[in-house]
């Protein structure tokens, strides 16, 4: 028997999994720096200062200020001015204002990101195959609303529901994220449910803990999956080799 046909639900991250970022981070500060005709921030102390910001804003203010009701634009500039000054850039309140509009209009776009080929597909796949889709992803609302339906990925045709952090106040690895997922999609048992990610973290471990079938994807050959690997879990590099695992007889995770 496949592991396909003890499924009713498959529920998948984004980042990592359907979707990747395009260039560097830096690649986008410098575009604002230069819009507003000044010279490029320099791009390593621009990722570090990024880094510690923003890991400094998800623990003072996790699933972007959901619980502090704190706007979403607000969590963005509050952490891209902390990212420019730990980086050693201190701009003016109307300078960095430019700055931080074109940052945040390029990351609420497609721009930055690229969908992977075998994304759409295998998401059409499972819809034909009679099962429900769900995307459970650390983002904020402009990827349900903006960012996937602007890479091809709509609610619909390649997902059913989506649990989103930023929207419900609950990040991965947090275990009642999957709890959540499980209820959107109709209070489907878990153990008729797979989760696909890309963080043993945040995704394997989590999912396995409420009874959810889950698997890894490796698709840029990290260092981490043998140790995936010899815990246990099945690695497979991209969407279409889960196609055929699924498939397979005798197939489970």
């Amino acid at each position: 028997m496949s592991m396909l046909s003890k499924l009713r639900c498959i529920t998948v991250d984004v980042t990592g999994t359907l979707i990747a970022y395009k260039g560097q981070l830096g690649d986008y500060y410098c575009m604002a720096a230069k819009s507003v005709g000044l010279p490029c921030p320099d791009y390593k102390r621009m990722h570090e200062g990024f880094k510690l910001a923003y890991k400094d804003m998800a623990s003072t203010y996790p699933c972007f200020g959901h619980a502090a009701k704190m706007p979403n634009i607000v969590w963005w500039k509050t952490c891209v001015r902390d990212s420019f000054v730990r980086a050693g850039y201190e701009y003016d309140e109307e300078t960095f204002e430019k700055i931080f509009r074109r940052i945040y209009a390029s990351f609420g776009s497609s721009a930055p990101y690229s969908i992977f080929p075998d994304s759409q597909p295998f998401l059409r796949w499972v819809h034909e195959q009679g099962l429900k889709v769900g995307i459970v992803s650390n983002a904020e609302y402009r990827y349900q609303d903006v960012i996937l339906p602007a890479l091809s990925l709509n609610k619909g045709s390649e997902w059913d529901f989506g649990v989103f952090s930023g929207i419900e106040g609950i990040e991965k690895p947090d275990p009642r994220i999957y709890e959540l997922a499980l209820e959107r999609a109709g209070n489907i048992a878990p153990e008729e449910t797979l989760h696909i990610g890309d963080s043993m973290r945040k995704d394997y471990l989590p999912a396995k803990s409420v009874g959810m079938h889950a698997l890894l994807l490796d698709r840029f050959k990290t260092p981490d999956a043998k140790e995936w690997r010899q815990s246990g879990a099945i690695v497979l590099p991209d969407l279409m080799a889960v196609k055929d695992f699924l498939t397979s007889e005798n197939s489970t995770c």
